[in-house]
């Protein structure tokens, strides 16, 4: 199997393996070599724990990966490091505001695998999402 896109770094993405369908804003398979990093799903609150943009899904998502950028930066990441992000939303009908805050911090080159998730609710009411993220530092960092 060839990669469908190899990047000049430590991580390679497939866009649509063989025999796969092409995803849409993702890729199916991404690996790398380093030094792995999980952050914990990331809601929309601000530093002193309030909830940024109550209501509003697009507001919760610059939020969330804002968080996001402060905890892989915690770990000597970045979003280019990322392998795989996994969305929970309390309505499918966010993921668009979801895809765009994403899209302002992630090139369109360097997709990570991902998995969208419908839940019921999440540990408050007034949050709309979580995101958690999986990326690969490179040995170098």
């Amino acid at each position: 199997m060839t990669p469908a896109a190899h990047d000049a770094d430590h991580l390679t993405r497939i866009a649509a393996p063989e025999g796969v369908s092409p995803g849409t804003g993702y890729s199916h398979v991404v690996w790398g070599t380093g030094r792995f990093v999980a952050v914990s799903g990331q809601c929309a609150f601000d530093e002193k724990g309030a909830v940024v943009g109550e209501g509003d899904p697009a507001a919760q998502a610059r939020q969330v990966f804002e968080n996001l950028r402060r905890c892989l930066a915690a770990a000597g990441a970045g979003f280019e490091d990322v392998v795989k992000l996994t969305y929970f939303v309390t309505d499918v009908a966010h993921l668009p505001a979801v895809r765009a805050a994403r899209d302002e911090v992630i090139a369109a080159d360097r997709l990570p695998a991902s998995s969208a998730v419908q839940v019921a609710a999440l540990f408050r009411p007034e949050l709309l999402l979580e995101v958690e993220a999986f990326a690969v530092v490179p040995p170098t960092a």
